[in-house]
């Protein structure tokens, strides 16, 4: 049996899109983030050190698997379901599949959680006089770097969906289910206010499967922290 270890407004979503796309059968066991941090409850470091989400373990002929990071997932079950969700070798496709699998973790979503992070130092606890200082050096980084790279990525999206209809040419596949989560946190983070339409659309896309709609009422709605 797999089990998805899913953390609420985490990642791990796209774990139970996968799986429901893919139609294999899974148990979650759901864990809650702390309500002052933000942060994954402890209980996770004991299935997997980092006590990160997602994670997925399973039983397989060689014995007990854990897995970890949403990439690696995704590549070991559509290995494992023999290249569904996946173009086909040696196609412009492939290329694409394989350059957003990464993209999305490598590139757009170190900018969201400093997006985040930046955004929250002012309202943390601090001494009153740090705070104006705080403000400042948080407001100073986000103008000057995390805000224009944020909107030079949305740009770049927003292009490469004007020649294709998904991430990986006109078939979805699983770039666009890894895509999924640093697209929707880029335009609730970078301000986009309708400037990306065809990244809009993306998202009305994905919302509209029948696979997604499963895996929210199994897993719970999405609920993304603005930056």
């Amino acid at each position: 049996m797999i089990t998805v270890h899913h953390l609420d407004n985490s990642r791990s979503q796209r774990v139970l899109w996968l799986l429901e796309e893919l139609g294999l059968p899974y148990e979650i066991r759901a864990y809650k983030r702390d309500a002052q941090t933000m942060l994954a409850p402890p209980e996770l470091k004991a299935v997997h050190l980092l006590g990160k989400s997602p994670v997925v373990t399973l039983d397989e002929p060689q014995g007990r698997i854990t897995l970890a990071e949403s990439g690696a997932i995704i590549e070991y079950f559509v290995e494992r379901e023999g290249g569904k969700l996946r173009p086909a070798a040696g196609t412009p496709e492939r290329l694409d599949y394989t350059y957003f699998l990464h993209y999305a973790e490598g590139s757009a979503m170190p900018l969201m959680v400093m997006k985040l992070i930046f955004s929250r130092i002012p309202k943390s606890p601090m001494p009153f006089f740090a705070r104006p200082i705080a403000r400042a050096l948080s407001d100073k980084v986000q103008q000057t770097f995390l805000d224009p790279q944020i909107r030079t990525h949305l740009d770049f999206l927003e292009a490469h969906l004007g020649r294709h209809t998904w991430f990986a040419g006109e078939e979805f596949s699983a770039a666009d289910i890894q895509m999924s989560f640093a697209v929707m946190a880029a335009l609730v983070r970078g301000g986009s206010a309708g400037r990306h339409p065809r990244l809009q659309g993306f998202v009305q896309r994905i919302k509209d499967r029948a696979a997604y709609q499963r895996a929210i009422e199994r897993g719970g709605p999405l609920q993304l922290l603005g930056g």
